[in-house]
């Protein structure tokens, strides 16, 4: 992926955490009360948009430095955990489907990937 990419990935991530907010707040208040996942929902969203900040960061930041290995494995790190972890809460929360939690750690496994690869990353001989 070209270094730009990962910086129109995470606008567009950073977008649509705004969005799916928004319509969770709005236009999904009903199903998300009668399934009891309000919290559950909200918590999907702000990890997508966390990790959506932590991309346009982390895209920067290789834009500058494409030299440094480990910055890329980090940015796809941190979209498959918004994939796993926020999508599984996301489908979760509307569906009702409990054991799609069983499979919402893995996501959030991905997501401490990425910020140990970022350690990697910022050591100073540019590995």
């Amino acid at each position: 992926m070209e270094k730009m990419a990962f910086i129109q990935v995470a606008g567009l991530l950073g977008a649509l955490a705004v969005g799916i907010g928004a319509f969770g707040a709005h236009g999904l208040q009903g199903i998300l009360e009668s399934h009891g996942r309000i919290e559950t929902f909200e918590t999907g969203v702000k990890y997508h948009f966390y990790h959506a900040l932590a991309m346009l960061v982390v895209g920067i930041w290789h834009s500058l430095q494409p030299e440094r290995k480990w910055l890329k494995p980090a940015m796809w790190s941190f979209l498959i955990g918004i994939l796993v972890f926020s999508g599984s809460l996301y489908v979760l929360s509307l569906s009702g489907i409990t054991w799609l939690g069983a499979i919402t750690p893995f996501g959030g496994v991905a997501f401490i990937m990425g910020w140990l690869l970022i350690i990697l990353a910022a050591k100073n001989d540019k590995a």
